[in-house]
């Protein structure tokens, strides 16, 4: 589970609840619209399909899943993975990795290991492991795009239904009292209010988040290719680690030169 996400979510829903009620004293319903709802829920998710193809679509739950769990290998850890790694096949071979497979969970990882360890040409290990990048890229690119069109598309539609009510408002003018106008635009107002919410406290927060978890991933990746590529050519293991950390912010090196 990621605990920024989760809290960052409780925090936002605390916030509109509260808010919430402090405007309404209770009186929820004022909130409510139905106009609303369909215009900005119905309209948001018919651009989605416009937008998407239907295989995209079907991958939605799997990008609110990204959102809650994080399943990248934390640095420190693969800073120490990579250290040992080295370590033993400096010692032992290459070879020796084999029974040090087991211990590494990263599909991409395991599958550059096995090649190097089958000696697979280096020229297409590099090649192969970054097409899997690529691969990566374009996956969490579909992620993105998802919640960028809700971002961009919901308030529209919320500012349609304003207008269709504001439309209807002025229209009975003639027949109208104060209270019947007033209530009128409240519920002119509240859809702007859903396509608001849903772009800036959902789908905006969401997507911001799977764009920094896949620049996260593809640099854990392009760290990982490194290491592979380094301990197939019989690099000293500190110049493996040099190489790693060569991808790491100065203000953490030493702490995760430390750790490794």
């Amino acid at each position: 589970m990621d605990k920024s996400s989760v809290i960052g979510s409780v925090l936002g829903v605390i916030c509109c609840v509260l808010v919430g009620w402090m405007a309404s004293h209770g009186n929820w319903g004022m909130f409510y619209s139905e106009k609303g709802l369909i215009m900005v829920f119905g309209g948001t998710i018919s651009v989605i399909f416009m937008a998407l193809p239907m295989e995209k679509i079907k991958q939605v739950p799997g990008y609110v899943k990204r959102f809650l769990f994080h399943k990248s290998m934390p640095m420190t850890e693969l800073v120490q993975l990579i250290s040992r790694l080295s370590e033993r096949a400096r010692r032992d071979g290459i070879l020796a990795l084999e029974s040090e497979m087991a211990n590494v969970k990263d599909p991409f990882m395991a599958q550059g290991l096995k090649m190097a360890i089958d000696g697979v040409d280096p020229g297409n290990i590099e090649q192969l492991l970054r097409m899997e990048i690529v691969a990566m890229q374009d996956r969490h690119k579909a992620g993105k795009k998802f919640f960028d069109l809700i971002k961009l598309y919901a308030p529209g539609y919320g500012l349609v239904a304003t207008l269709i009510g504001q439309v209807g408002m002025f229209g009975g003018l003639a027949d109208a009292d104060i209270g019947h106008l007033g209530h009128m635009l409240a519920v002119a107002v509240v859809a702007t209010m859903y396509g608001t919410v849903l772009a800036n406290a959902v789908a905006g927060p969401m997507g911001d988040k799977l764009s920094l978890r896949s620049s996260e991933e593809i640099l854990n990746r392009e760290m990982m290719l490194q290491s592979i590529l380094s301990i197939q050519a019989g690099d000293n293991p500190r110049v493996t680690q040099s190489k790693v950390l060569a991808f790491v912010p100065a203000p953490q090196r030493a702490k995760l030169n430390l750790a490794a």
